[in-house]
């Protein structure tokens, strides 16, 4: 492996770990604005994530073309310098962290969207989801709050 390709994909490297803490930290910051009472905070959050998505994504692009060219530094495995796969390895978790906490939010965002359904229901006077003393759900007629 050429020592400045394999330079070049320690620094590429290390620049993709420091923005995937970016998107570890931005997501932490979604999840407390998603269980907030702010609709701006969840929307800057997530331009924001999406910023840092598109940021990933163009380091990505970056360390692939340098991986696959003529006498580039190759892929990750076999033959690797310790620094560059310590390099990887750090990538690869921070980046399997940030897959989660992004389930996390988008299951909070579906709770918050059946939530919401459930209010529009009872104001337009659909059925009310309760639970009945075994722990199912019922679903009984109410009463519209409001009428057009």
């Amino acid at each position: 492996m050429e020592q400045d390709a394999r330079r070049r994909l320690e620094e590429l490297l290390d620049r993709e770990i420091e923005v995937a803490r970016s998107l570890a930290a931005i997501l932490a910051a979604e999840r407390a604005a998603l269980t907030g009472d702010s609709p701006s905070a969840v929307e800057a959050k997530a331009a924001e994530k999406i910023r840092i998505l598109e940021e990933l994504e163009t380091l990505e692009t970056e360390r692939r073309a340098l991986c696959a060219a003529p006498g580039g530094a190759g892929f990750p495995g076999n033959g690797f310098a310790a620094t560059v796969a310590e390099r990887w390895r750090a990538l690869m978790e921070l980046m399997a962290g940030c897959r989660s906490a992004n389930e996390v939010n988008g299951q909070i965002v579906h709770v918050r969207q059946n939530q919401v359904q459930q209010l529009i229901d009872i104001v337009r006077g659909g059925p009310a989801i309760t639970y009945g003393p075994r722990g199912k759900t019922l679903a009984n007629a109410l009463r519209a709050l409001a009428r057009a």
